[in-house]
């Protein structure tokens, strides 16, 4: 996950609501609007960087939660996130777009899939439990069902319910969002605490990204490769039409790396030796306290334990820029100033200037382990740097994308493939972690061996930031190489960066057959590179 240029995730969601001041999960943390005008360097407790946000909801938003739940079920007066707070986003009409669409473009997702009755459905059988136990069993089995179905569809090939195509991610991503603020507003008859309910929103967050369905075969004949995508990002803003009350088209981006998950989970190849290579997959969100409350490591690190069922390879995957795959070859510790889809950055720049803070001066800008996956409280427990181990002589000498189709206006060079693949050992360092200086290494290469072997971060050297950057796509890259050298392991393990997928013919449109021919394109290619990490493992 690369920040792309000229798609600000700073701006507030267009979404018609109302703006107070928001209220934090357990905590009065005015989060959003001081990291993002950037007037102060607030330092935040690992409490509150873990915390999701909260505020409170417009009257647009909890009339639609209410519109899936029974009478009576939930309470408009408590708070919901920003990431929520879009599902009231409507964009101009595709063929007048003088007027606003017929539905929000949540809606056009969740019912373009096919998926339009889940919330309902959820809402109804979480209102009728009386316990924080019975309530969390039906939102986990609920959330697994929905990831489970989201495969399905995508890996379809008798055709599918909905207008949108079975390669759509995005559907997913807002049906979660739907079924998440009925939960948020939920009021039941006994008393759910703060802290209750975000525990009951994480668990059917996590079984709704697939991270409860990972079903590792065992034993020494089969091959077993983990991959991660992340959600849809860079929602807010973009081209607006004259229609009043309406959002950017931003709103329509996807993710190919979700996508990806998506087509790949429980699929299995057969690699040139004979063995059999077997696929999990598992979404993660473009949110920073989700991640310093495990998500990945919750995930990934039990797998990577001793037993007949260990990861033989573990491969994290997001969306870039350009028409290129890109290998990251090393991850930083640190977290850039870019805000998540929550409007909430960790690390903003010091006031007044565009200069990064050192991560000495404030934790939030590195990134924090939780303890029970070994923690760390300083600059180099973690470590600064982790290295990738996927095996990227193969995966360039493989020309995997010679047998797919180029979608319309791909810029690559080499026009035999879809799109190039380069290592990348690119990255940015501090000299040591009491300089304010900054140093870069840029080098990526599209053949190998490269023309000159790269040079790794100085041993002293403090990470500003990884060849992936410093956002979340080096932050799902660092916790599971860091992962993998915590356990010992020496399987391959690294971040693989995506073309960029926002490739529309149309203003409005929800989608159209330009950005389909882009997602379909990417994540053909990316199976590719994915199964030769899995023929090398």
């Amino acid at each position: 996950m690369r920040r792309v240029p000229g798609r600000s995730p700073h701006v507030r969601p267009g979404a018609r609501s109302r703006r107070r001041a928001p209220v934090a999960a357990g905590l009065a943390l005015v989060l959003g609007p001081v990291l993002l005008v950037g007037c102060s360097p607030a330092r935040f407790t690992p409490q509150e960087r873990s915390t999701t946000a909260l505020d409170e909801a417009s009257d647009e938003l909890s009339a639609i939660v209410a519109g899936f739940a029974p009478e009576g079920c939930t309470d408009a007066s408590l708070p919901v996130t920003v990431e929520e707070e879009r599902l009231t986003a409507v964009l101009p009409d595709a063929a007048d777009p003088s007027q606003p669409a017929d539905r929000t473009f949540a809606r056009a997702m969740v019912q373009g899939a096919g998926f339009g009755e889940f919330t309902a459905a959820l809402a109804e059988q979480v209102c009728r439990q009386d316990s924080l136990a019975d309530a969390t069993t039906v939102v986990e089995r609920l959330g697994t069902e929905l990831w489970r179905d989201a495969v399905a569809r995508a890996q379809s090939t008798d055709g599918v319910a909905g207008e949108l195509p079975a390669s759509d991610d995005r559907p997913l991503y807002w049906t979660r969002l739907e079924a998440m603020s009925v939960l948020h507003q939920w009021s039941p008859d006994f008393t759910l605490s703060t802290e209750d309910r975000a525990s009951l929103v994480d668990a059917f967050d996590r079984a709704a990204r697939g991270m409860h369905d990972i079903d590792l075969p065992t034993g020494d004949q089969v091959t077993r490769v983990l991959v991660s995508g992340f959600d849809p990002f860079t929602l807010d803003g973009g081209d607006t039409g004259r229609a009043r009350g309406t959002v950017g088209n931003q709103i329509r981006h996807g993710n190919p790396s979700g996508a990806t998950a998506l087509a790949i989970d429980g699929t299995t190849t057969t690699a040139p030796d004979g063995t059999t290579v077997h696929y999990e997959a598992y979404t993660l969100p473009v949110n920073y306290p989700e991640f310093e409350r495990g998500y990945l490591e919750d995930t990934v690190g039990p797998l990577m334990e001793a037993g007949d069922a260990r990861l033989d390879a573990s491969i994290t995957m997001s969306q870039a820029g350009g028409a290129f795959f890109a290998l990251e070859q090393w991850n930083g510790r640190y977290h850039g100033d870019v805000a998540g889809n929550d409007d909430f950055a960790p690390c903003p720049p010091a006031p007044l200037t565009s200069a990064p803070q050192l991560a000495k001066d404030n934790p939030g800008c590195n990134t924090q382990v939780p303890a029970r996956w070994g923690g760390g409280d300083t600059l180099t427990d973690p470590p600064q740097w982790t290295a990738s181990t996927l095996p990227i002589e193969q995966m360039i000498e493989a020309r995997t994308g010679a047998d797919v189709p180029r979608p319309p206006g791909d810029g690559w060079e080499d026009e035999s493939v879809a799109f190039g693949v380069l290592w990348n050992t690119s990255y940015t360092y501090f000299p040591s972690c009491d300089s304010r200086d900054l140093e870069d290494a840029f080098q990526r290469e599209d053949t190998y061996p490269p023309a000159v072997e790269p040079t790794p971060p100085p041993e002293d050297s403090c990470a500003r930031s990884g060849g992936g950057g410093a956002y979340l796509s080096n932050e799902s890259a660092y916790r599971n190489t860091l992962l993998r050298d915590r356990a010992g392991l020496g399987i391959p393990a690294g971040h693989i960066h995506t073309p960029d997928m926002q490739h529309f013919a149309t203003d409005f449109a929800v989608t159209d057959a330009t950005f389909e021919a882009w997602r379909d394109a990417i994540v053909a290619q990316s199976r590719e590179l994915i199964e030769v990490v899995g023929a090398h493992s």
